[in-house]
């Protein structure tokens, strides 16, 4: 890890290995703080357990806190996670909903334990990548079906006015997810609650220092794009989304300029760091049957269609989408927890623990 943030500092810029610093820092809290979003939605929906959602609302709350009036200050350097609402958003968010249950693992929960080392998110990493670079190139065509234009509540009422929509929508979330577990359900988690708030300020960090809000699905259709086009078999420039000039310019230029790519990779040793400094026998997963390997890897390339369509998963869509401003986000969360609970009910059925 020294000796990359040493090669990009020297090589490619400093912003760049500062980035990777804090895609250290994710990695290592998601994997140290085992702060997963698929795990805390699948707790609330089988045990009635809300801690790990209401820690994700925390971290949404306190992420939405900073970015939001740093959005109004500097609007011509700074952007937000926007999406249009389209019929593709609705599709996307809902399959992702139940890939995600399926594959153990949204986008950040497949890096973060594909650097921990288990094996399946190992084996879903390349299927998500191939499944985000697919969505991508098919992307016009879901498109033409109907979209509307992106809408950022910052734009459109202010900061304030927009941070208190929604703080007002996450303390309904927080309020029904309560209502769901019933009164005697424990709410608050330690470790949990610790992990939001580092995540959240690592958040605001990735936003200040990349200009964007954090992302990671796009890090992975680029890699495929790049062996795509490098081995003949995609011409960019003939995609509707692979050849407009920003993505182009991006699919030009070395891997280590795309500032995503650089976030998920110090995610990945992050979670790596932290696997080689705890090793426990629980970490170790069972075994899986032929039959869980065919199911966990085709739903790996569902996630990444999918959240592609969705323009982000759980950390582009959720995380960024609603603490920058975004109305696609509040659009994607209920449609992917409706997925989920198809998604639980799939995993137990094919005896996935």
């Amino acid at each position: 890890m020294a000796a990359f943030f040493i090669g990009l500092a020297w090589f490619v810029s400093t912003r760049q290995a500062v980035l990777f610093l804090v895609g250290i820092g994710m990695g290592g809290v998601l994997a140290g703080a085992r702060f997963g979003f698929t795990t805390g939605w699948r707790r609330l929906i089988e045990q009635r357990d809300p801690r790990g959602v209401m820690a994700q609302l925390l971290l949404l709350g306190i992420a939405a806190a900073v970015s939001m009036p740093l959005l109004a200050a500097f609007p011509g350097d700074l952007g937000a996670a926007l999406g249009p609402p389209s019929f593709s958003l609705l599709i996307g968010a809902f399959v992702f909903g139940a890939a995600m249950q399926i594959a153990d693992g949204c986008g950040s929960g497949t890096l973060y334990k594909a650097g921990l080392g288990i094996p399946l998110n190992m084996a879903i990493l390349p299927m998500f990548a191939l499944g985000s670079f697919m969505g991508s190139a098919q992307l016009e065509q879901w498109l033409s079906l109907g979209a509307l234009k992106p809408v950022g509540l910052v734009t459109q009422f202010g900061p304030w006015e927009a941070l208190g929509l929604t703080l007002l929508g996450l303390a309904a979330l927080g309020w029904a997810a309560l209502r769901w577990s019933g009164k005697s359900a424990p709410w608050f988690d330690r470790r949990l609650f610790i992990g939001a708030v580092l995540l959240a300020v690592l958040a605001v960090l990735n936003l200040l220092i990349a200009g964007q809000p954090w992302g990671v699905v796009y890090g992975f259709g680029l890699w495929f794009a790049k062996i795509a086009t490098a081995t003949g078999v995609f011409d960019p420039a003939a995609n509707p989304f692979w050849s407009q000039p920003v993505n182009l310019t991006t699919l030009s230029q070395s891997v280590f300029m795309d500032v995503t790519s650089i976030t998920n990779i110090g995610i990945l040793a992050g979670a790596l760091w932290i696997a080689a400094g705890k090793r426990t026998a629980s970490a170790v997963p069972a075994s899986l049957t032929a039959k869980q390997w065919a199911v966990g890897i085709a739903a790996g390339f569902l996630l990444g269609y999918s959240s592609r369509l969705a323009f982000g998963c759980n950390i582009g869509a959720m995380v960024s989408g609603i603490s920058t401003g975004s109305i696609h986000g509040w659009i994607w969360v209920p449609l992917a927890f409706c997925g989920s609970l198809i998604g639980v009910r799939v995993r137990r059925h094919f005896g996935f623990h």
